[in-house]
């Protein structure tokens, strides 16, 4: 059994914008990108997984539960970041965590106080005074605390700084290692490309690219002959790119990054 599932999923909000038909599935222990620009239908497809809404055709399921029909169960079991926090901006950090811990019926505050350690945060005060960097932190916290098996994570890393970035990719990797399935909507390619198993990429509503992160890069290879001026020339330059050299011609493969094959999905010119 597959641990989330689409299958033709639809929602068309007309003049081309929505999800058109779309279908992939993530398998247990697999960590999944999902890339597009704003507006390619990422955070449609997320609110159809967290059962926000309705299929107008298609489906959806996390392991093997309708998202619509029982989401209130797959929620219970779920690490959840949303692209726009809705905190409750009255309450205290502190207040915020512990009122998830009872709703999902924790009998104590689990991996939050280790997370926060990790992250630098202090939850203390009014979530409203909060910068935009700690309320993300406090989102981070709230999703991983209670050691869920799966999580649906839309721009998580938004508002942190490069370090608390690179903490929150070790943490991923550890979530792998233990077994937690995981889609990640994100922006930030470095990020995807090292804890990303498998990237689907959306453009316009429709599934245009979906494959491994490892074979994504081998398809996009691009190959480049130059001429020099002596054999000896060429044979350096060989050597030094991992190339080969063939008289005072030589042949050297460049594999390109996932920001780079994003951006021809979109038909946009990559300059050198």
């Amino acid at each position: 059994m597959h641990v989330i599932e689409i299958s033709d999923l639809t929602r068309d909000y007309g003049q081309g914008k929505g999800i058109f038909r779309l279908s992939f599935t993530i398998e247990e222990g697999e960590v999944f990108g999902f890339l597009g620009p704003n507006g390619a239908g990422k955070t449609t497809t997320i609110r159809h997984l967290m059962g926000f809404l309705r299929p107008r055709q298609g489906s959806c399921t996390i392991r093997g539960m309708d998202c619509w029909r029982q989401a209130e169960q797959i929620q219970k079991d779920l690490g959840y970041i949303p692209g726009e926090l809705a905190l409750f901006e009255e309450m205290d950090g502190r207040e915020d965590l512990t009122f998830l811990q009872r709703y999902r019926g924790m009998t104590n505050a689990g991996r939050a106080p280790e997370l926060m350690e990790r992250f630098e945060l202090d939850p203390r005060g009014k979530i409203k005074k909060m910068s935009k960097g700690m309320k993300q932190k406090l989102g981070i916290v709230a999703a991983f605390m209670h050691s869920p098996r799966t999580l649906i994570l839309d721009e998580p890393t938004s508002g942190l700084d490069p370090l608390m970035q690179n903490r929150f990719v070790e943490l991923i990797r550890e979530e792998k290692q233990r077994g937690a399935t995981i889609l990640m909507s994100s922006h930030m390619f470095e990020e995807v490309e090292r804890t990303c198993d498998r990237i689907g990429i959306i453009r316009a509503g429709h599934l245009v690219a979906l494959d491994s992160t490892q074979a994504l890069r081998q398809r996009h290879v691009r190959s480049y002959t130059v001429t020099l001026e002596s054999d000896a020339a060429a044979a350096a330059f060989a050597r030094d790119f991992g190339g080969q050299a063939q008289g005072n011609q030589a042949t050297v493969c460049v594999r390109r990054s996932l920001e780079e094959i994003f951006l021809e999905q979109y038909g946009q010119e990559v300059k050198e």
